[in-house]
């Protein structure tokens, strides 16, 4: 049997630099999941913000202080775009799923086209709201 010598090559995809190189359909993918997962921050701020209403004036109005200062217009409008990111990357997705635009270049522009088409709607509904 002839002697196996193991290839020198990198062990995962994920090491940047000069083994992998950031593709924008990852970096779409990353940022659909870190969007989804990071919704769960302004509906509990707003559940708390329910409840506190219900609970009494004293506890209404700290939390109130919180949605309605510069810190909760923030996090508002980034929960805004990760609605919108959300919403367009899962587009992306049902139109994947039914085997159509799989084409890499497609893919790229796809991406792009969720990152700016996010950006765009997010800006018209903070100048509607």
């Amino acid at each position: 049997m002839p002697d196996m010598k193991p290839v020198e090559r990198p062990l995962s995809p994920f090491m940047l630099g000069q083994y992998y190189r950031l593709q924008m359909t990852s970096v779409s993918s990353l940022l659909t999941r870190i969007t989804g997962n990071a919704l769960i921050a302004p509906f509990i701020l707003g559940v708390w913000w329910l409840l506190a209403a219900a609970t009494g004036p004293d506890s209404f109005a700290c939390i109130n202080w919180l949605v309605t200062s510069w810190i909760g217009d923030i996090i508002f409008a980034l929960s805004c775009w990760a609605v919108w990111y959300h919403y367009l990357a899962g587009l992306r997705h049902f139109v994947f799923d039914a085997g159509r635009m799989l084409e890499v270049e497609t893919a790229e522009k796809l991406g792009w086209g969720c990152v700016i088409g996010s950006v765009v709607l997010t800006i018209i509904t903070i100048i509607i709201v």
